[in-house]
């Protein structure tokens, strides 16, 4: 079993950076692939961004690309988004959550995520 905690939401202008972390407790945490949802206002959860156990391998949604930035630190349980250049719709609650034990790499599919946090507010305003 694994617990996620996500923190560091909030609100920001247009423009501004916030980071995202996320700590996991429970099992070995560095076993796991990790990835970054989120779900905005009306919308359907989407993928954001995703790195593999050793963290060598990454991947991002198109909206986000070139804007945010995932990392992790196996020492600290810890997996980050770093989030610039924010716009009022990247606006939404996100989630971290930690890939089956069974696969080394990221994921964009939410169904290959087997543990979730309760998710973190970002609001991005014009």
């Amino acid at each position: 079993q694994v617990q996620l905690v996500e923190s560091g939401g909030g609100l920001v202008q247009a423009g501004g950076s916030l980071r995202l972390s996320c700590v996991a407790s429970g099992r070995t945490f560095s076993s796991y692939a990790m990835g970054w949802f989120r779900r905005a206002p009306g919308k359907e959860r989407d993928f954001v961004a995703t790195i593999a156990w050793s963290g060598g391998s990454t991947g991002y949604a198109d909206s986000v690309k070139g804007r945010f930035t995932i990392s992790r630190d196996n020492a600290k349980r810890t997996v980050y988004l770093q989030m610039n250049s924010l716009k009022p719709e990247d606006t939404a609650v996100y989630y971290c959550a930690a890939r089956s034990s069974a696969y080394t790499l990221g994921s964009p599919y939410q169904s290959e995520y087997s543990y979730w946090g309760q998710g973190t507010q970002v609001t991005v305003s014009s």
